[in-house]
């Protein structure tokens, strides 16, 4: 026979039970987060941070599987992955974006030098312009749910020391092949060549490109170290990255899963860039003590005065580019 208190406990379970919204007691929702990063990059901790934030919002009701280090494809295959619906969720290079949708207000985020630092970029991800340049993905098939810095971009080069600007000159130097990186490094003075993620180490191994711009992240986690060795600290724009969700793969889910997956987009910045900070500022010790050296350059403020006029340029071609530069202004 149930004691009166055993009835009274049973009771109390069944009726928390009945007010827990219906998710919580369905199949999880299975999802595929695709990306193209090594495990300790920050681009991985990126997506990391994004699963936890979203478990602990909705416990139980998603099952979301990441897929690291090209398991899937390079960047672009990822983000057209989602873009199609193979794949649910990517995360990849801001900067592709804009190349890939057509839709450049993402480009914003890597005009040169107008983002200080990572306490810089966080209040600019997390304020309405940040959310603004997400929902412009809309039109392309994606809902955008996180943008967050993972590696202040510097300078590394195989063939010689660069201390000053004029070092810069003729450098073939490896980018992304978009045209904002094409306007400045051909502004700083270097010979940009586009050239895929994967092939950098190779080609600076046998001197097919003499530099890269990059991360210390990424050289820590592709061993670049290995082939370049005078790395300089320009901290010429943020390295983006962008988690976005097939938008007819979305606007299928709850309402309750929708907004924890905002929600969960918004709480992983922070950490994210934590990690990333952690990691850029460590890093270098990590380098030196594997024989790079890395050199202050000596007048940046003249490389800066070599691009400065692609803001400008750049903000003409946007309304939502404008603002931010704007706000990235008013938010130093």
């Amino acid at each position: 026979m149930l004691t009166r208190r055993r009835v009274i406990t049973l009771a109390g379970a069944a009726t928390a039970t009945l007010a827990m919204p219906n998710i919580s007691r369905a199949a999880p929702i299975n999802m595929r987060l695709a990306h193209a990063a090594n495990e300790i990059h920050p681009g991985h901790i990126a997506t990391v941070e994004f699963k936890k934030a979203l478990e602990a919002l909705v416990p139980g009701a998603t099952n979301l599987t990441i897929f690291p280090n090209r398991q899937l494809g390079e960047d672009r295959q990822n983000l057209e992955s989602a873009i199609a619906g193979t794949n649910e969720l990517c995360g990849c290079s801001g900067v592709l974006f804009p190349l890939v949708t057509g839709r450049n207000a993402l480009d914003a985020y890597q005009l040169p030098f107008l983002i200080k630092d990572y306490d810089h970029f966080s209040r600019i991800a997390t304020a309405d312009i940040g959310q603004k340049l997400l929902d412009d993905l809309e039109p392309a098939g994606l809902v955008g749910v996180q943008t967050t810095d993972i590696g202040q971009r510097h300078f590394l080069c195989a063939t010689r020391e660069v201390k000053s600007v004029p070092d810069f000159a003729g450098l073939k130097t490896r980018i992304l092949p978009v045209p904002l990186h094409k306007a400045i490094w051909e502004g700083v003075g270097t010979a940009p060549i586009g050239l895929p993620y994967g092939e950098v180490y190779g080609a600076l191994e046998t001197k097919v490109i003499d530099a890269v711009e990059i991360n210390v992240s990424s050289m820590l986690g592709e061993n670049l170290w290995e082939v370049g060795k005078n790395f300089t600290l320009t901290g010429h724009y943020p390295w983006h990255h962008v988690i976005a969700i097939n938008k007819t793969f979305f606007d299928g889910l709850p309402t309750e899963i929708q907004q924890a997956i905002k929600q969960a987009g918004h709480d992983s910045i922070a950490p994210t860039l934590e990690y990333t900070k952690k990691q850029d500022h460590e890093g270098r010790d990590e380098l030196r003590a594997k024989g790079v050296q890395i050199f202050e350059l000596e007048d940046l403020a003249g490389m800066q005065a070599k691009v400065e006029p692609i803001i400008e340029q750049w903000s003409s071609t946007s309304p939502l580019i404008k603002e931010f530069v704007g706000q990235a202004r008013a938010l130093i």
